[in-house]
C-alpha cells in the first residue's frame, strides 16, 4: 500500500499545469530556474516553489552551479510518471504553444543576472 500512497502522490503533484509543463519540459534537457522564469513568465520565488515541491517528491534533481540551480528529471524508479510524460507534446512544441521561443539563457554569476 505504500507504493499506491506514493504514485498517488506523485501524480497528485501532476495535476498542477505548470508542474507537469516543466517535468515535460525537463524530459529534453536540465533547465536553470532563470530559464522557467523566462519561459513560464513567472517570479523566481513561484518557479522555486514548483521545483521545490518536485524536488521534495524526488521527481528532479537539483545542481547547484554557483548562484544558480539548474534541474533536471529523476524518474528512472518512476514507470508511472514515464508512462504520463511519454503521452504529452514534445518540449519543442510545448514552449511554441505557450507563445515563447526556446532560447538559449546565459546566467553571469558575476553579474547575478541571466541574459538571452
Amino acid at each position: 500500500m505504500e507504493l499506491m500512497a506514493t504514485i498517488a502522490d506523485d501524480l497528485k503533484l501532476l495535476g498542477d499545469k505548470t508542474r507537469l509543463t516543466m517535468l515535460a519540459l525537463l524530459q529534453q534537457r536540465e533547465w536553470c530556474v532563470c530559464e522557467f522564469v523566462e519561459i513560464f513568465n513567472m517570479s523566481q520565488p513561484s518557479i522555486s516553489q514548483h521545483m521545490r515541491k518536485l524536488k521534495t517528491a524526488h521527481l528532479v534533481k537539483e545542481d547547484r552551479r554557483g548562484q544558480w540551480v539548474y534541474y533536471s528529471l529523476n524518474i528512472k524508479d518512476k514507470p508511472h510518471i514515464q508512462a504520463v510524460l511519454s503521452s504529452l507534446p514534445a518540449p519543442a512544441d510545448i514552449v511554441r504553444k505557450m507563445g515563447r521561443e526556446e532560447s538559449i539563457v546565459v546566467c553571469d554569476p558575476e553579474t547575478s543576472s541571466c541574459a538571452l
